[in-house]
C-alpha cells in the first residue's frame, strides 16, 4: 500500500498547483461606502477552447473519512476548476505534477477554516473529497465545446493519512 500523508494547505505549497482562495493575507479594500470589505483577484480563471465561458455551479459531495484510498485522478486540459466549501468544513485537496503526460506522485492537502482551492488548467487533481459528512460548495469552471476531462486510474492504490 502507497501511503501519503496530509500536509496543511499553504500558498506557497500549493503554488505548483494552482491558488489558495482564502481572505487571509489578501489584497483588500474597502466598497459599498464601506460597508463591505472586497478580498480582491484572488484566484485565475483559465479558460481555453472554443466558445469556453466560465460556469458558476453549486455541487453537493458525500463526505469521506481519513484514511482514504484512491486511485482516480482527473484533470481539465480546457480550464481551471475551484472549489470554496459553503459549510466551511475541511476537505482534500488531492493534486499531482504531470509526468509526461500521466500523473506523478500525488500530494493531500488538507483546508483549513475559510480555504477553497483553484486547480490551474490541466493539473491532475482527485475528486471532490470533504471531510466528514455531506458538503456543498461553489464550483467555478469552463463550459463550451471540446474534451475537458482525462481521468487516470494508478495501478496500485494510494492511501491518504492525517499527518
Amino acid at each position: 500500500m502507497r501511503i501519503l500523508n496530509t500536509e496543511p494547505l499553504t500558498r506557497d505549497a500549493f503554488a505548483p498547483f494552482g491558488q489558495v482562495i482564502e481572505a487571509d493575507g489578501a489584497q483588500h479594500y474597502p466598497i459599498n461606502a464601506g460597508k463591505c470589505e472586497r478580498y480582491h483577484d484572488l484566484a485565475k480563471v483559465e479558460l481555453g477552447g472554443l466558445h469556453a465561458r466560465t460556469l458558476i455551479s453549486l455541487l453537493r459531495s458525500r463526505g469521506f473519512e481519513l484514511p482514504h484510498t484512491f486511485t482516480l485522478v482527473e484533470r481539465h486540459p480546457l480550464g481551471s476548476q475551484a472549489f470554496y466549501p459553503l459549510s466551511g468544513r475541511s476537505f482534500l485537496a488531492i493534486v499531482a505534477p504531470d509526468q509526461s503526460g500521466t500523473p506523478g506522485t500525488p500530494r493531500a492537502f488538507v483546508t483549513g477554516p475559510g480555504q477553497g482551492i483553484n486547480i490551474a488548467m490541466n493539473t491532475w487533481h482527485g475528486v471532490l473529497t470533504p471531510l466528514g459528512p455531506e458538503a456543498d460548495f461553489l464550483c467555478v469552471d469552463r463550459g463550451g465545446e471540446g474534451n475537458n476531462l482525462e481521468e487516470y486510474h494508478y495501478a496500485e492504490p494510494w492511501t491518504v493519512v492525517a499527518a
